[in-house]
């Protein structure tokens, strides 16, 4: 395991920004992670470091953090008026959604449309190994047949319930309406803008730029290289790559104002309850921290990589971590980002 410098003691930035170099390094003593790379920025810089097999650098797949980017499209179009909120998904795609006259564009983007969630059939998610199966391409069609041959979760508004459908949904909702791929459209709209050049849509496309840590998964008591796969099983739900570099210029520049009008961004923030940690928007999560502080952005999860972009008191921070089978860094997680912004 590589040793750095920065755990004989906590590194401060010059505005006073706590940085976890130990909580990193833990991550990977402890065998919750092969490898882990975290980014801090704030009005005085940027501090970075990596632990394990990572560098500061490298790149990862970011997961669910892709959906933040969708929803961030849909709110440009709804400030172009192309369609809106409320408007039920069933006007922009006609006949696609089981009672898609009864679900609206909000319902779809905070996972209040009550859509059963693909990614729990077998075989049908990117969290757990599918063996060569792994490498197979897939419509998005395909993905909305799964979820439809089961009864929703609740109807439409009268629950809250995590669903990749929904933006497997969003992702065809910004290809009807701009006639573009969803991932075209992102890449004009924020990547090209931003100047977010290690940010990609990688489609059928298996590896990543390097360099990047390997993902591992387990399989039959022995872990099993999962750094190759084809993410089309996620889509405009979890198939994006990038770094600790673009994810936090990514995030400053959203909740900054920059990507969206104000009023698209409070409609972004409309939290609702979903679970004991954070809170849903519109793509966007609030966490809660045990200092009884918020902060905003989007965790993400493929096997092999796990992401947290968090951002708040004018600090971003993102960290993503190799995780290894059957650990549980909750403890530490949580302890590093207190670390940042408590």
């Amino acid at each position: 395991m590589k040793i750095l410098s920065a755990t004989l003691a906590t590194l401060m930035f010059a505005s006073g920004t706590n940085f976890p170099s130990a909580q990193l390094d833990q991550l990977v003593s402890d065998r919750a992670a092969s490898a882990a790379l975290l980014a801090v920025d704030d009005s005085e810089g940027r501090q970075s470091d990596a632990a394990g097999d990572a560098v500061p650098s490298g790149y990862f797949r970011i997961g669910s953090v892709t959906k933040t980017f969708v929803a961030t499209v849909v709110l440009q179009l709804v400030d172009e008026g192309r369609l809106s909120l409320d408007d039920p998904i069933d006007r922009h795609l006609p006949g696609q959604v089981p009672n898609g006259e009864n679900i609206t564009v909000r319902q779809v983007l905070n996972h209040q449309s009550g859509i059963y969630d693909y990614a729990h059939d077998a075989g049908y998610s990117t969290n757990r190994w599918r063996g060569t199966e792994r490498f197979r391409h897939f419509e998005p069609g395909e993905l909305l047949a799964v979820a439809f041959s089961h009864p929703p979760y609740f109807s439409p508004g009268q629950g809250w319930h995590y669903s990749n459908t929904n933006y497997v949904i969003a992702g065809l909702l910004i290809e009807r309406l701009t006639d573009h791929s969803y991932g075209a459209e992102i890449a004009r709209r924020i990547l090209l803008p931003l100047g977010l050049s290690q940010t990609s849509v990688p489609g059928d496309r298996p590896g990543l730029p390097r360099p990047h840590a390997r993902g591992y998964a387990e399989v039959d008591g022995k872990l099993a290289d999962a750094t190759l796969m084809n993410p089309s099983l996620d889509w405009a739900a979890g198939e994006m790559i990038s770094t600790t570099r673009d994810l936090n210029q990514f995030f400053d520049a959203l909740l900054g104002g920059r990507l969206i009008s104000p009023a698209a961004l409070a409609e972004m923030r409309g939290y609702v309850p979903a679970t004991s940690l954070f809170d849903y928007g519109l793509g966007l999560q609030r966490f809660h921290l045990p200092c009884g502080k918020t902060v905003e952005g989007h965790s993400g999860e493929l096997l092999g990589y796990t992401t947290y972009s968090l951002h708040g008191s004018e600090i971003q921070a993102t960290l993503s971590y190799n995780p290894l089978p059957s650990a549980d860094p909750a403890t530490t997680l949580i302890s590093l980002f207190s670390t940042i912004y408590c």
